[in-house]
């Protein structure tokens, strides 16, 4: 006999990886206050290879508005600061000789309202994983019930319990939402 388990703990593999997509997609979200994740997506020439700016230097947040970069060798500076420059990123470095500073530029209104349709689309993105994941599941037990392997009673059993997981996962999707739509629209 087939273990409605072994769908469920593979479903549950899908909906969690969707969760931690989402996660890091909104860490990437600017929302005015200062976050290092921000900087995971700025690499550097670090002797001829790209690098990510976390293993060239330490990132540290004093305050809510900074960001600074303490780069390991101090040749480094300015190949951080270019990298910084050309990235995505969108904020001006300002290096003092010794480390490289981001300030977070405040943000209006218009652009909090943008950032929040921008996570809204990360947050659908994130649900449609989640519910094609449940509809796969769903699919493989309609077919082990087809070929006879599960009975009929079993088949809505595993049914159930995957509407369930995916109902737990959809309401964390939502409450990670808003808690990020919190954010950004706090002044």
């Amino acid at each position: 006999m087939i273990e409605i388990k072994d769908f469920l703990n593979a479903a549950q593999e899908e909906m969690e990886a969707s969760i931690l997509f989402l996660d890091d997609a909104l860490a990437r979200i600017r929302a005015g206050k200062a976050n290092v994740r921000i900087l995971d997506n700025v690499k550097v020439d670090y002797y001829g290879s790209l690098s990510p700016l976390s293993s060239v230097a330490t990132l540290t947040t004093p305050d809510a508005k900074t960001i600074n970069i303490q780069v390991w060798e101090k040749s480094m500076l300015p190949v951080v600061e270019k990298a910084i420059i050309n990235s995505e990123v969108g904020i001006m470095p300002m290096n003092n000789g010794e480390m490289i500073r981001l300030q977070m530029p405040p943000v209006t209104e218009e652009r909090r309202r943008d950032l929040v349709k921008q996570a809204k689309h990360e947050v659908e993105e994130a649900k449609i994983s989640i519910r094609n994941a449940r509809r796969e599941t769903i699919e493989k037990l309609k077919k082990e019930q087809k070929a006879g392997t599960m009975s009929e009673d079993l088949e809505k059993d595993g049914e159930a319990a995957i509407q369930k997981l995916h109902d737990k996962y959809i309401k964390k999707v939502e409450d990670m939402f808003a808690e990020k739509e919190k954010e950004i629209m706090t002044v």
